[in-house]
């Protein structure tokens, strides 16, 4: 690993922080939690704990080889967001702590069972390919659907030890890929600019949105009809969807894309929320 590229003199006691900043840490945060609620509600029981450590020892690995990878291109669109590019961290330091957090999910997983182990490093594997370089190619959503559709694999193996209904798989890959596409959003003109060519720079944000939008409604069906009859809560959930998604269509068209943004990200929280209300299903 380097040592980092213009890093410059770091202030006593920045280092930690700045290390915790470089692994992205909402989203690291975000997804740890969201595995460990699915874990519960799935029946894992006293291993909830080991998923959840597997599982953010899995995300800390992934958020900082992010940034170790991206250092240069951060460095030359002079990222003062990314700790590496605004000296507040060597790259040297995020490369050795995203190694180590990658090497601890190894054996925090098989400590869950091998199913989930196989499962889950492969869905990090999944992650580790889009850092290396599929977020800059016409397939960038195939990682995210990929790992998304591996967790209720993984969950369901640790609870179980089966497989989940194909209903379940098809929600987490359809999560993934809206996902993708509605977190890319905000930076696709500035990631156009620096060389990215992923799905959503390639269809701009007009495309990406309405994509978004349309695979995470898609998700939200799987999830109400995929097990069954659905209840009341499961079909106003979907109602709820369907306005929100045809609300990204109305602002996309009038082109208010910061609202568009934000109606398919409630789109995305209202498909998670109805995967982990299904929990108890895998």
């Amino acid at each position: 690993m380097g040592t980092g590229e213009g890093q410059g003199q770091l202030r006593p006691g920045a280092g930690a922080l700045a290390l915790l900043a470089a692994c992205h840490p909402e989203a690291a945060a975000t997804v740890t939690g969201l595995v460990g609620l699915l874990a519960l509600g799935a029946g894992t029981g006293g291993r909830t704990a080991w998923v959840v450590a597997a599982a953010a020892a899995g995300q800390l690995g992934v958020g900082w080889s992010n940034d170790y990878l991206d250092r240069g291109r951060d460095l030359t669109a002079r990222r003062r967001d990314k700790p590496i590019a605004a000296g507040r961290v060597s790259a040297g330091r995020v490369g050795r702590a995203a190694l180590l957090a990658l090497a601890a999910c190894v054996p925090l997983s098989l400590a869950v069972g091998p199913g989930f182990a196989a499962a889950h490093l492969a869905a990090v594997a999944a992650a580790l390919a889009y850092n290396v370089g599929l977020k800059s190619r016409p397939v960038s959503p195939l990682p995210y659907l990929v790992a998304f559709a591996l967790v209720p694999v993984a969950v369901a193996l640790a609870a179980h030890g089966r497989l989940p209904p194909p209903w379940a798989i098809v929600a987490g890959a359809l999560i993934g890929a809206g996902g993708h596409c509605a977190q890319a959003l905000p930076d696709l003109g500035a990631a156009r600019r620096l060389g990215e060519r992923g799905l959503p720079q390639l269809l701009g944000e007009r495309a990406a949105a309405l994509l978004a939008a349309a695979l995470l409604l898609a998700a939200v069906a799987a999830v109400t009809f995929g097990p069954g009859l659905p209840g009341p809560p499961a079909i106003a959930g979907a109602l709820a969807a369907t306005a929100l998604s045809t609300g990204v269509v109305i602002a996309t068209a009038r082109g208010h894309l910061r609202l568009a943004f934000r109606l398919t990200l409630a789109v995305a929280a209202v498909a998670v929320l109805a995967f982990l209300a299904r929990g108890g299903s895998l």
